[in-house]
């Protein structure tokens, strides 16, 4: 369960609560997760009986590596999720001060505050998170803008490959991370992964303990990360409902202010009245305690785009 101090997307049972409706009658826009997710397919049963051995845990890093084009000074480790790395990622750096932009996904900042970390949002500090590209606006980091230090997370960047900074994950002074769930669309199946320096990944597995992730979360996202012909036909298709949705939303009076090809961000004036009027229509859209003209939206499954129309 999210803590309720934090801000997040989700929180479908709230909306239907104060709305109306079966959970079944909303779309849930509220997220940046694929809504055309992996097949899963068959999973033995070994997976659900048995600790996971080494086999499985050795088919799925070297799938990772393949994906996404680790260097052979770098390494990898899985974990039940990204946000299970983020977790820990204050304790991988020594140092008092971190600086986090914003806007941008809150949890690092949360995880370094209950590390004592004192968190700032620029200046120069011991660590530095970025965020690539951004969530919610979609800013991309370059190469340039990386200082020692650096935790990128990169939880949105399998939509686009070419800007990855995972060339860089052998660098003693970077970690990159990586989500399963947004891309894959398999967010309940809780599988992430860190790159970096190969001590830096003995530290999080030390961390981490042993079995940090599950049977069946091997199983699957080692089928899905050799799937390339999926991740590419994945793109293709992103791209092109991306597009359809920013057709749709300016064509409703929203201003595009950013965001990649698993969420859209809108400038709508009144973010509140809009979320509001869209959840007449049981389509539940996030909004930011931080800007009061802000709307983000996910992408719609092939078969709900009509209730989104309807909606708006």
């Amino acid at each position: 369960m999210n803590n309720p101090s934090r801000d997040h997307g989700g929180g479908l049972d709230a909306a239907v609560a104060h709305y109306g409706g079966s959970r079944a009658q909303w779309l849930d826009l509220s997220t940046g997760i694929n809504p055309v997710p992996y097949p899963i397919g068959t999973v033995h049963s070994e997976a659900w009986t048995a600790l996971p051995d080494r086999t499985a845990h050795d088919r799925i890093i070297l799938a990772a590596r393949r994906f996404w084009d680790v260097p052979d000074e770098a390494e990898i480790i899985a974990a039940a999720g990204a946000s299970a790395l983020i977790a820990r990622a204050p304790h991988l750096f020594e140092g008092a001060t971190v600086t986090i932009p914003t806007p941008t996904y809150n949890e690092h900042a949360a995880a370094f505050r209950a590390a004592a970390w004192t968190v700032r949002d620029r200046d120069t500090s011991d660590v530095t998170v970025l965020v690539h590209p951004n969530n919610p606006d979609g800013q991309v980091w370059r190469a340039e803008n990386i200082t020692d230090n650096t935790i990128i997370d990169e939880s949105f960047c399998d939509v686009m490959p070419e800007v990855s900074h995972v060339a860089d994950s052998w660098r003693s002074d970077r970690v990159v991370l990586k989500s399963f769930g947004k891309f894959w669309g398999l967010a309940g199946l809780r599988l992430g992964f860190a790159i970096a320096h190969p001590a830096t990944i003995e530290r999080l597995g030390d961390l981490l303990g042993p079995w940090a992730v599950s049977g069946p979360a091997l199983e699957i996202g080692a089928r899905a990360l050799e799937d390339l012909a999926w991740a590419d036909a994945t793109r293709a298709r992103l791209s092109k409902d991306a597009a359809r949705l920013d057709t749709l939303m300016a064509k409703a009076g929203a201003k595009l202010e950013g965001g990649t090809t698993l969420f859209r961000l809108y400038d709508v004036g009144d973010a509140a009245a809009w979320q509001d009027k869209l959840a007449q229509g049981h389509v539940w859209s996030r909004i930011f305690p931080y800007s009061d003209r802000w709307l983000r939206l996910g992408l719609p499954a092939p078969d709900r785009w009509d209730q989104l129309e309807a909606a708006l």
